[in-house]
């Protein structure tokens, strides 16, 4: 589903500040994997992400979803296939906006659009439905505002928003990580429901090394911009966070400074 053939990517080329963000990235992503990606701050997880989604083009390389060359393509152009949740859950949604609105968009991405009203009742039935499972009762809330509702709600919305029509890839920006543990808990269960039940070929970054065990099929750690580790299936099942902090170390041969950088 996703391919990325050597792509580098540098911030501040030639200056003192200069990161190398991306160092030689060679990635294969099937069709339905759900990878957890963690890393050291700066490691290079959210570039990756972004280099995906066409928020910037990497230096050199090459970027392919599902078979297309989409390297040069701007963001707006790939969000007909990829859909994203950041961490902050007041970017993904419009808070002047009710929420049948919010939701009238989502399901017009990737169409034309007309100057036909926005909002249609035949579409209020599928929203309600979408929303009750949720289980928040937001189907009761159609004509709120979504600047009234919580944190969690909004990034529950801002879920189901991204796949109200199917993405082909779904991007999740460490999109637990401005919640409070019980509603990042309520979240992290309707990722999994959503992905396992659309299918949905996914890339979740999270600093909680338990998250990135416990979900998904496959694990990737970064560091200094290189994938140090990849591992999927059963072996990753049987991972422990030990495991995994001692992989880091075997893999660099060295200790953090702070092993809070790595767990959550």
């Amino acid at each position: 589903m996703i391919t990325l053939d050597s792509c580098q990517k540098y911030f501040h080329k030639g200056s003192v500040n200069e990161v190398f963000a991306l160092n030689d990235i060679n990635l294969q992503i099937e069709e339905g994997d759900f990878i957890t990606v963690i890393g050291s701050n700066g490691a290079g997880k959210s570039t990756l992400l972004n280099c995906i989604a066409g928020c910037f083009f990497p230096d050199t390389g090459k970027i392919t979803v599902n078979n297309r060359d989409v390297t040069r393509w701007p963001e707006y152009k790939r969000a007909k296939y990829i859909s994203r949740v950041f961490q902050d859950p007041l970017l993904g949604t419009c808070p002047s906006a009710t929420i049948e609105q919010n939701l009238a968009l989502a399901i017009k991405r990737g169409k034309k659009r007309g100057l036909g009203r926005g909002v249609k009742a035949k579409d209020r039935e599928l929203f309600k439905s979408r929303l009750k499972h949720l289980g928040l009762g937001l189907e009761e809330r159609l004509l709120d505002k979504v600047g009234l509702l919580s944190g969690g709600q909004r990034q529950a919305l801002t879920m189901l928003m991204a796949t109200m029509i199917r993405p082909e890839v779904l991007l999740l920006d460490e999109h637990i990580a401005a919640l409070d543990p019980k509603t990042a808990n309520q979240i992290l269960m309707l990722t999994r429901d959503i992905v396992k039940e659309q299918g949905l070929t996914s890339m979740m970054i999270t600093h909680n090394m338990k998250h990135a065990i416990g979900f998904g099929n496959r694990l990737i750690m970064f560091h200094q911009g290189r994938i140090i580790f990849d591992v999927r299936d059963q072996e990753k099942a049987a991972l422990t966070v030990e495991d995994l902090v001692q992989k880091f170390y075997k893999s660099q041969g060295e200790e953090l400074a702070m092993d809070s950088m790595l767990l959550a």
